[in-house]
Order: structure tokens, then C-alpha cells, then sequence
């Protein structure tokens, strides 16, 4: 009889928990990982200036969170990707109907106290150092983060820059595919478990949890966008929108996109946390966070926008 019950009970917990956004006063936030922490503070502040309203964070790899919209048709209200292409991919046309580009960021590779060699690594010579036989390193899922396929254009970048032939074969063949994790969270928790002794990560990320990291050249850290040609020289292929499909991804200088999802159950004030995150408040807990914003907003789409968000890309 126990059985039975809980055959038929599991299932209820679980739909309760997947379909708990149902408030008219509350908006989901699907997320990249590497915003977890200035979005959390973004929310507070934004809740703090409109107290009816809850914001709800989900933080995932920024293809997983497209996935769960697309694939399991969550309703989500907005949606924030460590790389814009994967809303303008995934998502458009028909779940959202525009990205704005609003921040970048850097590759860098973090580590702390205990990894091995760490007092003699630097940015010339890190690729030898991860290639001695006793040094674990790890990257996210390519396929499920951007991180994950940044990384890999870093290192057929690397290749190009240090001018070491098969680099990146070498270093895709020592790294144990364990060591590849669905998001950054998962590294993390793993480099301070001394589990890994290097990940390679955003620099922002580094940046917020306080430790070390080392600062790749721009001609590999998908930093810049004067050096757009050369990182657009490497690419490989990632999952599409269905199964068996393929996306060439090309290298291109970072940015995040941010979208308000068409299924929306709270349209209005998702657009209004949007606005919160473009404006001068935003930005600056971003910035405090090692997370640069955009020179120049950006948008796809800009007859789509709601229009609180038009002021930012229309000038009267």
C-alpha cells in the first residue's frame, strides 16, 4: 500500500515543484550561472524599490535554461544568457522576440592555494603546466554552457597564439571527460574540494568568489572586440535546436543577452526587472560585480521591445 501511495504521490511533489510559478505578483528568472551573484543582489534591490513584487532565480547553463523553455515549455518570464546568440539561437523566433545585449565578460583560469604548481603558473606558460601528468583540470558542458565551448575556442586560439602545434588536440585528450560538468557551479565545487587543481572560467566569476586566476592575452580570451577576425578564425560544432542538429559556433567576442519570454505569465513586471538591470543601478552592482556592461546597448528586434525598454535604444 506504501508503494502505491508513493507511485502516486512522487509525481504531485514533483509537478507542485516544477509548476510553482503561478503568482501574479511573482517572476521567474532563468539565468547563466556566472550571474548568480550580481542578479541575486540585483533582485534584492529591485524588490527592495517594488515590495508586492517576488523575483525568483534560477541559475543554469545558459543553454540548459533555453532547453527547459523550448523542450519542457516552462513559463518563464525572463531569460538571461551568458551568450546572446543562444536566445537569438534557441529561442527566436518563437519563444522570444528580442535580445539585448547588455554585458561582457573574459575567459580566465581559476584556481587556488593548493592546485599544483601554483606559485610558478602564469599566462605564458599555463598550457604546460596543465599538461604535467599529475594536474587536473576541468571545463563545463559545451553543448549545455557557454563557458564549455568558450573554452574549447580558447584553447584552438591558444594553439594559434603560442604557436605549439596539435595544443588544443593535446589538451583535449589529457583532460579526463569527467572533468567536463554541466555548469560552473559544478567546477567550482570541485576546484574547492581540491578535486581539480584549474577550471577555466569567467574572470567575473573568479573575480566574485574572491580567489585566484590568471588573466589569458586578449587574443584568447574572447575579451575584444578589435580582435573579432581572429577569434572568429576557430569554431566547433554544438548541439542545434533538435536533436541531431548541429550549430557551427565560431569565436566572437563575449556578450550577454537578456529576453522577455513570449509565454510570460507576468509580462509587465518582467519587462520592468529588465529595465531595472539596464539602468543605472544595475549596471553598477554588475560593474561591482567584475562584470563590464556594454559600451553601447544593443538590441535585435527594437520594434518588439515592451515600451519601457524602448528609451534605451530610441533617442528622441
Amino acid at each position: 500500500m506504501k508503494k502505491i501511495c508513493l507511485f502516486l504521490i512522487l509525481p504531485i511533489i514533483f509537478l507542485n515543484s516544477f509548476c510553482k510559478h503561478t503568482k501574479q505578483n511573482e517572476i521567474l528568472v532563468l539565468h547563466a550561472g556566472s550571474l548568480s551573484i550580481p542578479f541575486k543582489e540585483i533582485a534584492k534591490n529591485f524588490m527592495k524599490k517594488y515590495p508586492d513584487v517576488k523575483v525568483v532565480l534560477e541559475a543554469h547553463g545558459s543553454r540548459t535554461c533555453a532547453r527547459q523553455i523550448t523542450d519542457l515549455e516552462r513559463r518563464v518570464d525572463v531569460m538571461a544568457s551568458a551568450d546572446t546568440q543562444v536566445i537569438k539561437n534557441l529561442l527566436m523566433p518563437e519563444c522570444a522576440d528580442f535580445s539585448i545585449d547588455f554585458a561582457t565578460n573574459e575567459m580566465s583560469i581559476m584556481y587556488n592555494e593548493k592546485s599544483k604548481y601554483s606559485a610558478e603558473i602564469n599566462s605564458k606558460n599555463w598550457y604546460k603546466i596543465l599538461l604535467r601528468p599529475d594536474v587536473q583540470y576541468g571545463h563545463s558542458d559545451p553543448n549545455a554552457d557557454p563557458c564549455g565551448y568558450r573554452t574549447i575556442l580558447t584553447w584552438k586560439l591558444a594553439e594559434k597564439y603560442y604557436k605549439v602545434p596539435e595544443l588544443f588536440k593535446k589538451l583535449d585528450e589529457n583532460m579526463p571527460k569527467k572533468n567536463i560538468r554541466p555548469k560552473e557551479v559544478d567546477l567550482i565545487a570541485m576546484l574547492e574540494a581540491y578535486e581539480l587543481d584549474y577550471i577555466f572560467i569567467y574572470r567575473s566569476v573568479a573575480f566574485q568568489h574572491k580567489t585566484k586566476y590568471i588573466i589569458l592575452p586578449d587574443e584568447i580570451n574572447l575579451k575584444s572586440p578589435d580582435l573579432s577576425d581572429l577569434y572568429r578564425s576557430v569554431s566547433l560544432k554544438i548541439s542545434g535546436k533538435t536533436p541531431g542538429e548541429f550549430i557551427e559556433k565560431k569565436g566572437a567576442p563575449m556578450v550577454y543577452g537578456i529576453t522577455l519570454l513570449k509565454n510570460a505569465l507576468n509580462p509587465g513586471w518582467g519587462a520592468k526587472f529588465i529595465e531595472f538591470l539596464l539602468d543605472k543601478e544595475g549596471q553598477k552592482i554588475m560593474r561591482e560585480n567584475g562584470q563590464p556592461e556594454m559600451v553601447n546597448l544593443k538590441v535585435d528586434n527594437c520594434d518588439k521591445l515592451p515600451e519601457i525598454l524602448k528609451k534605451y535604444f530610441i533617442k528622441k
